[in-house]
């Protein structure tokens, strides 16, 4: 049995994805076709032998909670292990309320028949793969009293400016958790992944609770960084943040390059998802695919390049589809040309024969909608 049990976080208060957050939670949107975006945390507990997990969901939880289910698809232990879904169930009118640490007081007895020692706590609106059990036993041998983990990058001028950063010295202590203002390129983009003592993590919530009903358990941690031993970890491979709406348009459309797609996905660590029992898709004569991601059950009879296409859609005969990210059971009518665009699931642009946004500003389809 794993040292440690798992809490997946939902996404802070200043993370807005326009359009598609009307509907779920980022963690419960569709991704590269066929994953949710929470796949990626989950599986990397799964993964690393963590097999108690709780998954905290703020608002509209039902997509979210259809998905995860029992948490059998997992790959969870089925004797001792357990995926529970927990509610913040109080929720202001005043976003500055609706904190992490509001959550975990809300559900405080649930964290009292867990016996594991540590706690590594992972956000449901990043996607990456790591070995959670490396980043562990890194910290114990360390000594460390908190653990962050960061990926470094060089173009934090115009990427990441929903997300913190981490001030490290030349021994990897972390001096300070701040904004990325875009001041520099090249920044420690704090990667919301901690790991801690249990009973280091209660007190912690309970003591943010105490200086401010404000506070999340980055800013307890911020401020706890000069009396605590506080460590950075690095992380390497694919890394994206979905925080806007361009970062998810960019992250989907990114993991189109191949050599992108094997830094992010190995056969010897899975990413595990809900199974669709539907049929391959079927390219009809005339269809073209170039460079583009096409998931099970769709019918393609149009043109699709540099784009990513989800469960069961439709692309009728002469229909082009051009740089998209579209989710699943779309369909796009016969001679509709879409390009630059998110269209969200169940929609039908039938009517509307050039749908064309901008490529620096991709545009959105609502869910269901009919065009």
């Amino acid at each position: 049995m794993s040292k440690a049990f798992g809490i997946i976080n939902f996404a802070r208060n200043d993370v807005h994805v326009s359009g598609m957050l009307d509907y779920r939670p980022i963690g419960a949107f569709s991704f590269l076709g066929r994953y949710r975006v929470i796949d990626f945390p989950i599986s990397n507990m799964s993964n690393s032998g963590i097999d108690v997990m709780q998954v905290y969901v703020r608002r509209k939880p039902r997509s979210l909670v259809e998905h995860l289910g029992t948490g059998r698809h997992y790959n969870i232990n089925s004797k001792r292990g357990k995926l529970n879904i927990l509610f913040a169930e109080t929720i202001e009118e005043n976003n500055v309320y609706n904190t992490d640490i509001a959550a975990y007081i809300e559900n405080l007895d649930c964290f009292d028949e867990i016996d594991s020692e540590y706690v590594i706590l992972a956000p449901s609106y990043m996607v990456y793969t790591a070995d959670y059990n490396t980043f562990l036993q890194t910290h114990i041998e360390s000594g460390a009293d908190i653990t962050l983990m960061y990926h470094s990058v060089d173009n934090a001028k115009d990427h990441f400016l929903n997300c913190h950063a981490l001030d490290i010295n030349k021994q990897k202590g972390v001096l300070s958790i701040e904004p990325n203002h875009g001041n520099t390129k090249s920044k420690n983009i704090f990667m919301d992944t901690y790991v801690m003592k249990k009973t280091l993590f209660l007190e912690l919530v309970q003591k943010a609770h105490k200086l401010s009903s404000m506070y999340t358990l980055a800013d307890i941690v911020r401020e706890e960084c000069e009396e605590l031993d506080v460590r950075a970890y690095p992380h390497r491979g694919f890394f994206a943040t979905i925080t806007d709406f361009n970062s998810y348009y960019d992250a989907n459309m990114e993991l189109i390059n191949l050599k992108k797609a094997t830094d992010l996905f190995d056969d010897n660590w899975p990413i595990y998802t809900r199974t669709n029992d539907s049929c391959p898709t079927q390219y009809f004569d005339g269809s073209e695919v170039k460079s583009s991601v096409i998931s099970n059950g769709c019918l393609i009879e149009g043109t699709i390049e540099n784009s990513v296409i989800g469960r069961g859609c439709i692309i009728k005969e002469g229909a082009v589809v051009k740089n998209c990210v579209i989710n699943a059971d779309v369909v796009i009518g016969k001679g509709v040309h879409v390009e630059n665009l998110v269209i969200d699931k169940h929609a039908r642009l039938i009517r509307g024969k050039r749908v064309i946004a901008a490529p620096e500003k991709p545009g959105y389809i609502k869910r269901g909608d009919r065009l």
